[in-house]
């Protein structure tokens, strides 16, 4: 595996790890209410400018692996898509980049 499919692999990994983290922690302090944390992302104007920037990211991932799935028929570099909206961003675009540099058959 060349070190470029490594570094993809380990920031992958770190952006489903340290992401969680901040979010278990919410949890466990505020209950499995997802209404509640949505409304904590818009609790001020930084917030929500956040939010959009990673939801307007995550949509154009979403975008470009199924145009790219749809050309190479790399069926199995869907997965990044569940990862991004379950995780976030910062899992899925370097999984998508793991998946899409592995070398061609």
């Amino acid at each position: 595996m060349s070190m470029l499919r490594m570094m993809y692999l380990a920031l992958a990994i770190w952006g489903a790890i340290h992401p969680m983290y901040y979010f278990v922690i919410w949890f466990r302090t505020n209950g499995l209410d997802i209404m509640s944390m949505v409304d904590a992302w818009h609790v001020n104007a930084a917030a929500s400018g956040l939010v959009w920037d990673l939801t307007i990211a995550a949509i154009t991932l979403t975008v470009w692996i199924i145009a790219e799935v749809a050309v190479r028929r790399n069926w199995l570099a869907l997965i990044a898509i569940p990862a991004t909206f379950g995780i976030g961003v910062s899992c899925g675009l370097p999984l998508y980049l793991f998946m899409r540099s592995a070398p061609v058959k």
